[in-house]
């Protein structure tokens, strides 16, 4: 098992920065995807951005490419989800997502993902 907890989660205003941050802990997960994805609600799960723990490979939606940045602090197990220039549309609920490896095309999607944390709050108000 693998326990997630997101925090971060707040009210900015459009153009704003925010940094979300994201606790790993539990088994081995040091050749693990972890991944950002976002809710609104009526909609799917949406992804935003993902990382390998250890080659440090990362990935990113085109909707955030050049906003978002994701990293990860390994001697802190943590995940961060850094969001610049933020958009009312970037509005959502967050969540942590971690998994063994996957191929590549797999990475963009929430069914792949059997470890989720328990999400946190992104309003941007315009």
């Amino acid at each position: 098992q693998v326990q997630l907890v997101e925090n971060g989660g707040r009210l900015v205003q459009a153009g704003d920065s925010l940094r979300l941050s994201c606790a790993v802990s539990g088994r081995d997960f040091s050749n693990y995807v972890m991944g950002w994805f976002r809710q609104t609600p009526g909609k799917e799960r949406e992804f935003v951005a993902a990382i390998h723990w250890t080659r440090g490979n990362t990935y990113y939606a085109d909707s955030v490419k050049g906003r978002f940045t994701i990293s990860r602090d390994q001697a802190d197990n943590r995940v961060y989800l850094q969001m610049s220039s933020l958009k009312p549309e970037d509005m959502a609920v967050y969540y942590c997502a971690a998994d063994e490896p996957m191929v590549v095309g797999e990475i963009t999607l929430a069914s792949t993902y059997n470890y989720w944390g328990q999400g946190t709050q992104v309003t941007v108000s315009s």
